[in-house]
C-alpha cells in the first residue's frame, strides 16, 4: 500500500512547492488541493486547524491586504474562520495531512516531521 499525503497547495508560493517536492521525494502520492481555487468549508478548516494544533491566529496571513481592510487584527476565532473561507488568500500554506498527522509546512521543513 502506498501512503499518500494531502496538501494545500498554491503553486506560486515558493514553500509551497517546495514542500509538494518533499511529498513526493518521501515516496507518497499526494493529493494536491489548490485551496485558493477550492477553498477548505468553515467545518474542514477548523478540523485542519485542530488537527495541527493551531489556533486561526497563527495559520491567518496577517500581511494580506484583505486582513487590513476587514480589521481582523482584533476578530475573534470565527469571524477569522469565516474570513479565510470567504477569502482563501489568507489561509497560511501550505498545510499537509499525512497518516501520521497535520501540520502547517511553515517553514518547509516542518512537513519531514510527517512524512
Amino acid at each position: 500500500m502506498t501512503s499518500s499525503a494531502t496538501i494545500y497547495h498554491n503553486p506560486r508560493c515558493n514553500t509551497s512547492r517546495t514542500v509538494l517536492k518533499s511529498i513526493e521525494e518521501a515516496g507518497l502520492v499526494p493529493r494536491v488541493i489548490r485551496y485558493l481555487e477550492s477553498p477548505p468549508t468553515q467545518d474542514e478548516l477548523r478540523t485542519l486547524l485542530a488537527d495541527a494544533g493551531l489556533e486561526p491566529r497563527q495559520a491567518v496571513r496577517t500581511r494580506e491586504s484583505i486582513y487590513k481592510e476587514l480589521g481582523l487584527a482584533g476578530a475573534d476565532d470565527d469571524t477569522l474562520i469565516a474570513a479565510m473561507v470567504e477569502h482563501p488568500i489568507l489561509i497560511e500554506r501550505p498545510i499537509v495531512v499525512t497518516e501520521k498527522g497535520t501540520v502547517l509546512a511553515r517553514p518547509a521543513d516542518k512537513v519531514h516531521t510527517i512524512l
